[in-house]
């Protein structure tokens, strides 16, 4: 298989039918392709008109000898003819116009004008010694004009639009038939070969771009107007050459192929047996024209009839615009080259074992093949790949090439099972939309259960349940686990299954056997607090923060007293529950309260206090006893504290911890008296508690009561630093004393300023006023009568006799609303009279 063959570019048929049985007994001398039809000249003056597969539909005889030359209008209703013997014919092939003339030299070439059919354009051309142009005129009379002669035999001529190119034994001439003026002359480049043996081949591409191939020569001629301030005498068209380029062999024909050109070679070549030049396989090569040179995209060697005994001469190229076909004479053969469509290259890819690509190429052409089917090729790219031993890949591709299809699947399943490579195609077997029988997917399993626990375990995950039968494969498992019964895949995947089938007890109890993460999320997705009542010891031993976590957000399913009674004979266990449940709320538990002192002072002494203090519900009595039979010396304290024997509590920390610090804070948070006589009186024959006290005690207690006591020749530690300290702390005291009466005067008369300032601002009165006393407006109705109106700071109004009469001692009057509410008395500040 050759990998780095590229791909041809045509394909190639035989025109076969009615062309093959011509050329059995007569030779083809010349072709011309019409969109509709094909016109096929033979050595023997016959004309046939074929169609496009190669049907004979008319047959003219022309002459006794070759036909050198058909021409076509574009319509494809009128023909010319020339032939060897001199005979020139044009006619019509649906009309009786026709026109005979004889000559007395071979006549080489006839082209009709493109647009014949119309009565003006009733013109054409011959060629022989000399170019003449026919025209009809007055009367239906041909008149004939030379155009050319003098440079030998006309050997080809192409008319397109108003533009006449032919080719002479000097070159080619274009002659501009609105102007009649020839506008060039294109020399040959290699006078050596004869013209009669290599041709001119031409060819136009459009209405202004000429193709000259002669030789080995290609050049491609652009036909432009000429600027008016250029013309003079010159014709006002004239041809610039644009590519130019060699090639390898000689040309027989060429055409366009877009931007491209489809070039016809003759090929000679040194014979191996007998070292002579010999004839081989004419080519027909696609070619991309550069300024000075080609770059070959194909060459194909064709293999026609009797190739071996034709000359350059012998072979022609046509081409039919509309369908890039291109059809290739020889005198023993027609062939047809097209491009090659999707189809064609789908079945290159495929022939060259490229189903990757084919089914690429076959998806996105999907709509305009013809010949393929996507899922053919895809399932030859399966098979190929099995073959070559691709497993999983031929797997994988199974998912995009089955698509839904179920027999496919199941077809393809059962021959992967064949070959023994059920595992490479599971992790691919469609599980929604479609879905297989519960057989195929069964099958799957137990081959895994045979020969791969992990992969079992993976698939029993990774599938639904519904996709096989479960019954058959927990048996299945069963069956193994009699086998290996400590297996934990196994174990684990029978639970799953369980677990698919609801039967959650069983799952639960492999789960907690396992010591599965899996347990908690099980018990809260199916709800199994019923199943967990008896279980709770395993599940505390498993993970005891998520198991009590658990508990206690399930308290409505599992009650408090369960849960404690369960683990009885666990108290480690029911010491982590109750902790727990103390921290969510010190209400809930309280019953256990009691027992939880104990459990405290057995696994978790240092939050013991902590749960002394925050319970409200502690056997004090009990915690003692407990504290003072484990010798717990702060628990002790605090009970002692709590309990009010707050003395003895100080006699502890003096004796048992010998913390003087300790006990000053604690007597700092007592703040008695008597416990502070009690800690000098302990501390004054100890020097180092009489310095914790004289550094201390400064802000709770007189220090001269402590130095008082304190016995003539006592060395204490620091005593120097620590009435020093004294006397700092002392006149700090004063300072801050000093500096908050500063800070109170100052508010204080900062206030009474505010208080003048607001008193002194007046009070609106007006008619929504109202006398407190009488309820009626303080303002009489009439303005013109005299009123007398007392307005107090509390903005209370009174009618002035409203007011009760005023005691001698003090003249002030006071509000009897704000006096009556324990307001405090509010003098008037205003009296208006008028």
């Amino acid at each position: 298989e050759d990998e780095s063959e590229e791909e041809p570019k045509l394909k190639y048929e035989r025109l076969s039918n009615g062309v093959t049985e011509i050329l059995q007994k007569d030779a083809a001398s010349c072709m011309t392709v019409h969109e509709k039809f094909l016109a096929l000249g033979t050595h023997y003056g016959k004309v046939y008109l074929l169609d496009v597969q190669g049907n004979i539909t008319q047959k003219f005889d022309v002459s006794p000898v070759k036909i050198n030359q058909i021409s076509l209008d574009e319509s494809g209703e009128h023909m010319g003819v020339c032939s060897e013997d001199g005979k020139v014919q044009v006619f019509g092939l649906y009309s009786a116009e026709e026109f005979h003339e004889t000559f007395d030299c071979p006549i080489k070439i006839v082209a009709v004008h493109p647009h014949f059919v119309r009565s003006h354009f009733k013109q054409f051309v011959t060629g022989g010694k000399k170019l003449l142009l026919y025209e009809k005129g007055w009367m239906n009379r041909w008149k004939p004009s030379v155009l050319h002669e003098g440079e030998g035999n006309i050997r080809n001529v192409k008319w397109r639009g108003h533009l006449i190119a032919w080719a002479n034994n000097m070159g080619v001439k274009i002659l501009d038939m609105i102007s009649k003026q020839r506008i060039t002359n294109v020399p040959r480049d290699d006078i050596s070969l004869r013209p009669d043996m290599y041709p001119c081949s031409l060819c136009w591409k459009d209405n202004l771009t000429l193709i000259i191939g002669w030789g080995n020569s290609v050049k491609i001629c652009s036909v432009k107007e000429r600027h008016a301030s250029e013309m003079r005498d010159l014709p006002n068209r004239y041809v610039e050459i644009v590519f130019q380029f060699d090639t390898e062999f000689y040309i027989s024909g060429l055409a366009p192929l877009c931007d491209q050109l489809v070039i016809l070679s003759y090929v000679k070549e040194i014979s191996e047996k007998t070292e002579m030049e010999c004839c081989a396989r004419p080519r027909l090569d696609i070619v991309q024209p550069l300024p000075e040179s080609c770059e070959e995209i194909s060459s194909d060697a064709l293999t026609v009839r009797g190739f071996q005994e034709n000359e350059c001469r012998d072979y022609h190229l046509e081409y039919s615009e509309g369908e890039s076909l291109f059809y290739i004479i020889s005198p023993r053969d027609v062939v047809v080259a097209k491009e090659r469509d999707q189809d064609d290259h789908i079945d290159w890819l495929l022939e060259k074992k490229k189903y990757e690509e084919a089914l690429m190429a076959a998806e996105i052409s999907q709509k305009t093949i013809k010949k393929h089917k996507i899922l053919d090729i895809g399932l030859a790219y399966i098979n190929h790949l099995v073959e070559k031993g691709e497993y999983d890949l031929a797997a994988r591709k199974c998912q995009k090439i089955l698509g839904k299809n179920t027999e496919l699947w199941e077809f393809e399943v059962y021959k992967f099972k064949e070959i023994g490579q059920l595992k490479a195609i599971s992790r691919y077997l469609p599980r929604r939309d479609p879905v297989l029988k519960p057989l195929i997917y069964e099958m799957v399993l137990h081959e895994f259960l045979e020969s791969d626990y992990e992969g079992f375990a993976t698939l029993i995950k990774e599938w639904p349940g519904d996709l096989y039968n479960n019954t058959i494969i927990v048996q299945a498992v069963v069956d193994h686990l009699k086998k290996d019964p400590q297996n934990r895949t196994l174990l684990q995947t029978l639970a799953e299954l369980y677990t698919y089938d609801q039967r959650y007890g069983r799952a639960l109890e492999i789960y907690l056997t396992l010591r599965h993460k899996d347990v908690f999320q099980l018990i809260h997705k199916h709800d199994l607090f019923s199943s967990i009542r008896d279980k709770i010891v395993l599940l505390m031993d498993f993970d005891s923060e998520k198991a009590v976590d658990m508990l206690l957000d399930n308290e409505d399913k599992i009650s408090i007293d369960r849960v404690v009674e369960e683990l009885e004979n666990r108290p480690e266990l029911q010491h982590v529950y109750l902790h727990k449940l103390f921290k969510r709320d010190h209400h809930k538990g309280q019953r256990y309260h009691e027992k939880q002192i104990s459990l405290y002072a057995e696994y978790d002494r240092p939050n013991l206090l902590p749960f002394l203090r925050d319970s409200t519900h502690c056997p004090l009595e009990k915690a003692l006893e407990i504290c003072q039979q484990r010798n717990f010396v702060e628990e002790t304290v605090y009970l002692l504290s709590r309990m009010g024997n707050s003395r003895s509590a100080l006699k502890m920390i003096m004796e048992e911890l010998q913390d003087v610090d300790k006990a000053i804070e604690f007597a700092k948070e007592q703040d008695d008296g008597e416990l502070w006589e009690d800690l000098i009186l302990y501390s004054i024959d100890k020097p180092p508690f009489i310095t914790g006290l004289l550094n201390n005690i400064g802000t709770h207690v007189d220090p001269i009561l402590l130095i008082h006591r304190i016995k003539e020749g006592m060395e204490i530690p620091n005593l120097r630093d620590s009435l020093v300290k004294i006397l700092q702390d002392y006149n700090l005291q004063i300072l801050l004393r000093e500096g908050c009466k500063k800070i109170l005067v100052a508010d204080s008369l900062s206030l009474l300023k505010k208080m003048h300032r607001t008193q002194m601002k007046g009070v609106l009165v007006d008619e929504e006023n109202i006398c407190e006393s009488c309820l009626s407006p303080v303002l009489p109705s009439d303005a013109s009568k005299s009123f007398n109106v007392v307005v107090f700071h509390c903005r209370h109004m009174f009618h002035k006799e409203c007011l009760p009469v005023s005691n001698t001692v003090s003249p002030v009057q006071f509000c009897n609303i704000c006096s009556a509410k324990h307001r405090g008395p509010g003098s008037a500040i205003l009296e208006m009279k008028k």
